[in-house]
């Protein structure tokens, strides 16, 4: 197998732009729950500045939510390209070259959709924003996986005495898991756009719900050596929930019922906003367990078979 060298600077960027990247989605939600999207009114100037040299004291209100999401999704893009970068420089694996690259069309797409948002006025292009964030910031987490040096150390040993069909059972179910609250999330997006499609966002919470419960089960009836690739996310996915589970709620009561008239407006945007970072971090949480699962499933077992008389492995 080839040796795979393990960049400490490599890995803490991916891991700089990753939480970069979460701070940008939680502005994001910031801006939609105070309705700031269209706060200033063109791109990718900002009321005729330019973007990086608006005036401080103008950034109150609306303009201070959707000028820092600017801002940070500008930060993210830099850090993105230094991360491509370096992968070229220090990566010797081109398949995650290839997906360094593919973050960088991600996150240009990513500010192109955040401008059109603005200049066409139109909520699809809000909800496009919103999903891709998700999968972007995903696929930032992926790299900050393979970059890691647990991956890279697992990546080298090419035996395990893991049971290779209960690897790949918990991979299916952790897999289906992942896509459920992605697509929990693009109704949510919908959603929080909209108004629209509750009743899909309700159905998908179920369902999300219900498949946490069944891998987590059968997560821990599972071989020890399953469960020390990915317990302390499994245990983190698991509260995830039900703190989610407790905003959906909070997020229903103050923005769907009479009720929320009652509450304060500021109350109100810490629920709805925190709704979507819980959100994007089971997304991330259940996608590098499915990303650990797979690579179990995926190594040798070894396997004693007779030769002469005598017990030999493979």
């Amino acid at each position: 197998m080839k040796q795979i060298s393990y960049s400490p600077w490599l890995h803490r960027i991916a891991l700089l732009t990753a939480g970069a990247t979460f701070l940008l989605i939680v502005i994001g939600g910031i801006v939609t729950s105070t309705e700031s999207g269209l706060a200033v009114p063109d791109w990718p100037t900002t009321f005729g500045y330019n973007m990086f040299l608006y005036p401080l004291s103008e950034m109150v209100g609306g303009i201070l939510y959707e000028h820092s999401h600017r801002l940070m999704g500008s930060l993210v893009g830099i850090l993105t390209i230094v991360m491509l970068v370096m992968l070229i420089v220090k990566e010797s694996r081109k398949w995650v070259i290839w997906l360094g690259i593919a973050a960088l069309i991600g996150v240009s797409v990513q500010g192109v959709l955040g401008g059109l948002r603005v200049t066409e006025e139109n909520l699809n292009f809000a909800i496009l924003h919103a999903c891709l964030a998700q999968a972007f910031f995903a696929l930032l987490c992926g790299i900050c996986l393979f970059t890691s040096s647990d991956w890279i150390e697992n990546q080298q040993q090419s035996e395990t005495n893991v049971d290779n069909i209960t690897a790949k059972k918990l991979r299916r179910l952790s897999l289906i898991t992942t896509c459920l609250i992605y697509i929990q999330l693009i109704f949510g997006a919908v959603l929080r756009h909209t108004g629209n499609r509750l009743d899909a966002h309700l159905l998908f919470a179920f369902l999300v719900a219900l498949h946490i419960v069944l891998f987590v089960r059968r997560y821990f009836i599972s071989g020890k050596e399953v469960q020390a690739i990915g317990q302390q996310l499994t245990i983190f996915l698991i509260g995830l929930l039900i703190i989610q589970l407790l905003l959906g709620f909070g997020a229903y009561i103050t923005k769907l019922t009479a009720y929320g008239t009652t509450v304060s407006t500021l109350l109100t945007d810490i629920i709805t906003t925190s709704h979507v970072a819980v959100g994007a971090l089971m997304l991330v949480s259940s996608f590098v367990i499915t990303l650990k699962l797979y690579r179990l499933s995926l190594e040798t077992i070894t396997v004693p078979k007779p030769v002469n008389g005598s017990l030999v492995t493979e």
